[in-house]
């Protein structure tokens, strides 16, 4: 009789012990066994082949940073870390879109061409016109003058602007945003394209696909635009059994509206209530602070190709581009600024990363003053280093953040870089809960501007498709600086004392929180 204890016994080594074939008269049978320590090696080789494979993979592709991160991932959790490498590994779109963005890149260049002719370069900073070729070279795009514009830093009153502008529409309304929704605050913009259809302008709308999906009255958005005979086109659609699929975090951040070849809109707003609608929100009381900018000129063209690439990667539609001689807006108001501005997209649609490229550039570039407002503030290794250097250099270096976050750990992400900053001399103003300071922008000295979509962050550098405008221009970044003296009276300077003796567990999910920024 065979003891219990070596029939449940966990380290008998005869539960390994694979079934051999008896052997035969002959002699000829071979008898195999597979024992716990073969088992265990077996693994552990299967384990590192996994883990070099893995690191050559990904270093291949990635600043060591985020292969690092992600080589430890795949080592300590396989199962987890190959899982989750498999759906968010891919750093650019399919190859199918990236192609048709070469193409509308090389439609642009040509139905482009002259158009710097009206800009002001013999006025520019020495710095300015090589981060023009740059960007230029990488995005496809001049910088062209005789551009007017108005700020518009009031959320609700921005949608009344638009409608507005949208009722002047004869031809064509586009509008892209990455977060659409019919709501209270957002009804004047809907009211305005359904007339605008009435009267035989065509209506194009899209929003990102994911985005939309997770917003109250998604249905109702959708069903209020085909009422209207609207044409809508999600952005980066996860279908998957229409085959319909990327990585899931790359999505469509770009926020703009164009008309009739003439105006424009673009920023950091999202067509949504302040508060975006969401339970979670009013509970916590949060609401979001943005800024827009309005735009004739020249330059709105630029605002027409980003909308045309991203129709025609969803339709296959190429939308006909204003080729016409450019005519600047009429002297009205004669000291009305006219400034040279570039648009600037960026994502995973193109090779490069555009934007991150230029902001590096221009913060390297400045000489007395760099002002910086980022929501969402989780740089990579090449700009925190530009941001610190310029401030070790003597720059007057300021950073606008919220107070209070909305998602736990980008937030904590964004608050591991503070004591950094502030040892190297940035002054650091947290806008005052419960508003979300969701504004996207930074000066260089007197007269060169950055505004858009894009965080200063590593999804936006990397993962988000966004748009960028570069400006030169002194009534600008004179309005800019107005902008941030209202951020500063309603913020708090973050000081080195305080921070530093913040709590254990904050500093402990700070610095969690600061790994995940580069599984990228």
């Amino acid at each position: 009789m065979i003891a219990p204890f070596n029939m449940i016994a966990p380290f008998n080594t005869a539960l390994f012990t694979t079934p051999s074939p008896s052997p035969s008269p002959s002699g000829g049978s071979i008898i195999l066994t597979w024992d716990a320590t073969d088992f265990a090696l077996l693994i552990a080789i299967i384990h590192a082949v996994i883990v070099f494979v893995a690191a050559v993979r990904i270093s291949s592709t990635r600043p060591p940073s985020s292969a690092i991160a992600w080589v430890l991932a795949i080592a300590f959790m396989p199962f987890i870390g190959i899982t989750w490498f498999l759906l968010i590994g891919a750093g650019r779109l399919p190859l199918h879109r990236r192609l048709k963005q070469g193409e509308v890149n090389r439609l642009a260049l040509e139905r482009t061409e002259n158009l710097d002719a009206v800009g002001h370069s013999d006025a520019w900073p020495p710095y300015l016109g090589t981060g023009v070729e740059l960007t230029r070279r990488l995005g496809a795009l001049p910088m062209v003058g005789g551009n007017r514009w108005r700020l518009h830093p009031d959320y609700d009153s921005s949608f009344v602007a638009m409608a507005e502008d949208i009722d002047l529409a004869t031809e064509m309304v586009n509008v892209e945003f990455y977060i659409l929704v019919l709501d209270p605050v957002t009804q004047p913009v809907f009211d305005a394209m359904a007339r605008a259809v009435q009267r035989g302008v065509r209506v194009r709308v899209m929003s990102d696909h994911v985005a939309s999906l997770r917003n109250a009255n998604h249905k109702g958005t959708l069903k209020a635009l085909k009422d209207m005979g609207a044409e809508y086109e999600a952005m980066l659609p996860l279908r998957p059994f229409k085959g319909q699929w990327q990585r899931p975090d790359l999505r469509n951040h770009r926020k703009l509206i164009t008309i009739d070849h003439r105006i424009g809109w673009m920023g950091s707003i999202n067509l949504v209530q302040s508060s975006y609608g969401l339970k979670k929100n009013i509970k916590r009381g949060l609401h979001w602070h943005d800024l827009m900018v309005r735009l004739e000129g020249p330059v709105v063209r630029e605002l027409d190709v980003i909308f045309a690439a991203d129709w025609f990667s969803e339709t296959n539609e190429l939308i006909d581009l204003d080729t016409s001689p450019v005519v600047l807006p009429d002297d009205d108001d004669p000291d009305a600024p006219r400034d040279d501005m570039q648009v600037v997209p960026s994502g995973p649609s193109f090779e490069n990363d555009i934007n991150l490229k230029l902001f590096v550039y221009l913060i390297n570039s400045a000489q007395r003053r760099l002002s910086i407002t980022s929501p969402y503030f989780v740089p990579d290794e090449a700009t925190m280093m530009a941001i610190v250097t310029a401030a070790s250099r003597g720059v007057e270096v300021e950073l606008f953040v919220s107070e209070i976050g909305d998602q736990f750990m980008v937030f904590h992400a964004q608050r591991s870089y503070y004591e950094e900053l502030l040892k190297a001399g940035v002054r650091i103003w947290l806008y005052k809960a419960p508003t979300v300071l969701h504004a996207k922008h930074f000066s260089i000295d007197d007269d060169v501007a950055v505004i858009g979509s894009s965080n200063m962050d590593i999804r936006s550098f990397a993962l988000d498709m966004e748009s960028s405008l570069l400006v030169h221009g002194k009534s600008f970044v004179d309005a800019l600086n107005k902008i941030d003296d209202d951020y500063r009276a309603n913020s708090s300077e973050l000081l080195l004392s305080a921070w530093t003796s913040r709590s254990g567990m904050s500093k402990i999910a700070d610095s969690l929180m600061r790994m995940t920024s580069s599984l990228q």
